[in-house]
């Protein structure tokens, strides 16, 4: 039963957006960080999640993550990111807001020093009887931040007087820096050679903030416009991958509070494909950026918990897992893998239709946690389908763990793939797909048409009559990727008709990178047994209970408990659909195995106690339940039961002193008390 409350807790995920609330609705110090802290330094998606939180404590938790998120040493105690902007933030209040009503933070010269940080070198021009004030702040070496190499801010006073304001070139123009000018004001050229016989740097400048801009005529630089409204604003979050805020945001209710701000950012991928014998898996990767180990006696380890939820169209948990995966490595397993990614690969089981999966990773030893979703469609067994192709960078064509359920093993053939399909160039494309129930003509006349697309257009193409593929379903082809140059592309597959016409269709994108070699990961996979396994039954009988489908829900469940019958969970999952179906005798005959099994009973008592009641053997309940009461401790429900099997008997003390202790555990049951004081009264 491990993990159940984890899993619980997973049903809790929310399906929809939650609401936004304004900022004048958070409590004043919230209020505070959000609108004046960290008003120039906060993502728009950061902006939205934290005014979804609920609760102080979320926002509590958001505060940490984001500054956690923004830390350069995050090994370290101090956080030189948070220190030093709010060391920006009070040289602003210091120093720029004297000509201001307001504190310097709001002033132009306040937003962009917080933003951008101290120049390296700034000009003034406060004196001088052609200009108005101006100061001129140059930046470089910013570019990793989304900025050019080397530019400037310049800030005036309009019209002599007042705060500085941040001058652009296309909305003030070189006119706005001149005292005498009497021009047409929308004549940039004429203002400009004005202002050259007054200063010639200044001039230049006036049109074009960015260094090196090449101009083609004198009229103001677009590219400085968008420096202005768009790089500069950015700059503080270029580099913050937001994605830990909507997984806080997600997740905020099922996580514990350690894990909560420590999200690792992770590429995932997702595919589904068919086994030999028609069973639908979802095969899924996750590469986080990080898996963080603890040395323990000379090893080192992690423990991850990976827990996920399958949900329909309408919400509906259809199925929900949890697993327990310890990683334990030498010194020198470390050593070969350290400076590799880290990719944990499973799959799972799921009936046709269509669903949102999630799956939450997380690493007990350093308290971090990543996860992914999608939206998947599982095809019905006799449809006539094409999957999505799989690509990947290298194959093992014989795999030893053949006739075994394992992440990408199709067929015979192991796969490794890349949940971001990046290839280098000169590697091979490995591609893989199913086609489902061919139509016969289609078999003996159709073919499969492979292009390559560059920018919308074919770089190279090739096709092949299905006769040539004699292991239909699967289809599999090596695709050499020598010769073609570095670029996202998109693969696409379709099946043609005898007359060469398109019939379906299919396409997914890759990458070839600049790069002669990329870093591949290390691999962790799980091999399960092949899917004829009653372990597979059970999974897809359960999937079927959840979506009340009770006649496929039984026969599989039936299936996996006849081809198990030892196994507690087979039988116990096999009677919760007999009850549902009301089959007790059938159920009856199932518990009983268990219930003269000393190693067993205690764990079949409650269930054999209903099955009893349901039979109207009311006695043999009692006995049941009681046993359950002496060895497993109180239960409501069982006290419940307990109770109403006395009543039945026309025992109404007995009733009373079951229903009396329910009621002493949780005084939260209007209508059980409303029967007692009902009792009492016939008594």
């Amino acid at each position: 039963m491990a993990g159940l409350g984890l899993l619980a807790l997973l049903l809790a995920l929310p399906s929809f957006p939650q609401k936004v609330k304004s900022p004048k609705d958070l409590p004043p110090e919230y209020r505070k960080w959000l609108e004046e802290e960290v008003v120039y330094i906060i993502s728009k998606k950061e902006r939205e999640v934290f005014l979804q939180l609920e609760s102080n404590r979320e926002r509590n938790i958001f505060i940490e993550a984001f500054w956690k998120q923004r830390d350069p040493t995050p090994g370290t105690e101090e956080n030189e990111f948070k220190t030093e902007h709010y060391r920006r933030l009070a040289y602003a209040n210091q120093w720029f807001g004297k000509d201001s009503p307001g504190p310097g933070w709001r002033t132009d010269m306040g937003r962009v020093y917080i933003q951008l940080g101290e120049p390296k070198s700034v000009e003034k021009y406060e004196n001088e009887p052609e200009l108005y004030p101006t100061v001129v702040w140059f930046y470089d070496g910013l570019a990793e931040y989304g900025l050019p190499n080397a530019f400037s801010v310049i800030f005036f006073k309009k019209s002599g007087s007042g705060e500085y304001e941040l001058y652009s070139p296309i909305k003030h123009g070189p006119q706005s820096l001149l005292i005498h000018y009497s021009g047409d004001m929308t004549d940039y050229e004429a203002a400009y050679r004005q202002l050259a016989q007054v200063n010639p740097t200044l001039a230049d400048l006036s049109l074009s903030l960015i260094q090196g801009e090449t101009h083609y005529s004198l009229q103001p630089s677009i590219s400085s416009q968008v420096l202005l409204d768009v790089r500069i604003p950015s700059a503080p979050y270029e580099k913050v991958k937001t994605a830990y805020a909507e997984k806080l945001l997600r997740y905020k209710d099922i996580i514990e509070v350690e894990y909560s701000t420590n999200y690792v950012d992770n590429d995932a991928l997702f595919a589904v494909f068919r086994d030999e014998r028609g069973v639908s898996f979802v095969h899924y990767a996750i590469e986080p950026q990080r898996l963080s180990l603890e040395e323990l006696q000379g090893g080192y380890r992690a423990e991850l918990e990976v827990s996920g939820k399958v949900a329909d169209e309408k919400g509906t948990t259809i199925y929900q897992f949890t697993r327990e995966v310890p990683i334990n490595l030498s010194r020198d397993q470390l050593d070969k893998v350290k400076a590799k990614l880290f990719s944990f690969q499973d799959l799972f089981p799921l009936l046709p239709g269509r669903y949102h999966v999630d799956i939450l990773v997380k690493n007990k030893a350093s308290k971090e946690f990543t996860s992914a979703e999608a939206n998947l469609l599982i095809p019905e067994a006799g449809l006539f389908s094409l999957s999505q192709p799989l690509l990947a960078n290298k194959v093992d064509l014989n795999s030893k763990y053949k006739g075994l359920s394992k992440a990408f093993l199709l067929g015979n053939i192991q796969f490794v793939p890349s949940p971001r399909n990046d290839f280098s160039p000169g590697e091979k494309m490995y591609l893989y797909f199913q086609l489902h129930n061919l139509p016969p003509e289609l078999k003996e006349r159709g073919a499969i048409s492979y292009s390559l697309l560059l920018d919308e257009g074919e770089v190279s193409s090739f096709s092949r009559s299905l006769r040539e593929y004699q292991s239909l379903p699967h289809i599999f082809e090596t695709i050499p990727l020598s010769g073609l140059k570095p670029g996202h592309y998109q693969v696409k597959i379709s099946l043609l008709n005898g007359e060469g016409k398109a019939v379906l269709s299919s396409s997914t994108p890759f990458y070839i990178s600049s790069l002669f070699s990329l870093p591949r990961p290390w691999v962790l996979t799980m091999t399960q047994p092949p899917s004829s396994d009653p372990s597979f039954a059970n999974i897809l009988g359960n999937q079927y209970l959840n979506q009340k489908d009770w006649p496929r829900a039984k026969a599989l469940l039936e299936a996996a408990y006849l081809g198990a019958p030892q196994e507690e969970k087979f039988a116990w999952d096999y009677c919760q659909v007999l009850m549902v179906t009301k089959d007790y005798a059938r159920a009856k005959e199932v518990v009983l195995n268990f219930l003269k099994n000393e190693k067993t009973r205690s764990n079949f008592l409650s269930l054999g106690g209903e099955i009893a009641q349901a039979l109207g053997e009311w006695e043999e309940a009692i006995v049941l339940y009681r046993d359950y009461l002496e060895h497993q401790g109180t239960n409501i429900v069982v006290l419940n039961n307990l109770g109403e099997c006395h009543l039945q008997l026309g025992e109404i003390t007995e009733a009373l002193t079951a229903w009396e202790k329910s009621l002493e555990i949780d005084p939260n049951q209007p209508s059980l008390r409303e029967r007692v004081q009902r009792l009492k009264e016939k008594k």
